[in-house]
């Protein structure tokens, strides 16, 4: 699924415009986005927590040459799945 037809999921679900079901889910990811890069965290109940973690400097290796390079510290996005929605994507699998 691409960001369209989330939007388009998200009109349907609420039946509105996919105009309006796009408008909230821009403005979902602005909010989102905005916390991360405050460093803030975004906790969805049920479904998960973004977090924006702090990597640190590291030595790291160049894997054509072996040569060890500097890789500069670095902020990532983490994801951890909410207990619900981590049993609810397990039962597809069984």
């Amino acid at each position: 699924m691409n960001k369209t037809e989330l939007a388009e999921a998200i009109a349907l679900g609420a039946d509105i415009s996919k105009a309006k079901g796009e408008e909230i889910l821009l403005a979902l990811l602005a909010i989102i986005e905005q916390q991360l890069s405050n460093r803030e965290s975004v906790q969805l109940s049920g479904f998960g927590t973004f977090i924006a973690k702090e990597r640190s400097a590291r030595v790291g290796r160049n894997p054509k040459t072996g040569q060890a390079i500097e890789i500069d510290a670095s902020m990532t996005i983490r994801f951890i799945p909410g207990k619900a929605f981590k049993d609810l994507v397990n039962q597809a699998i069984d």
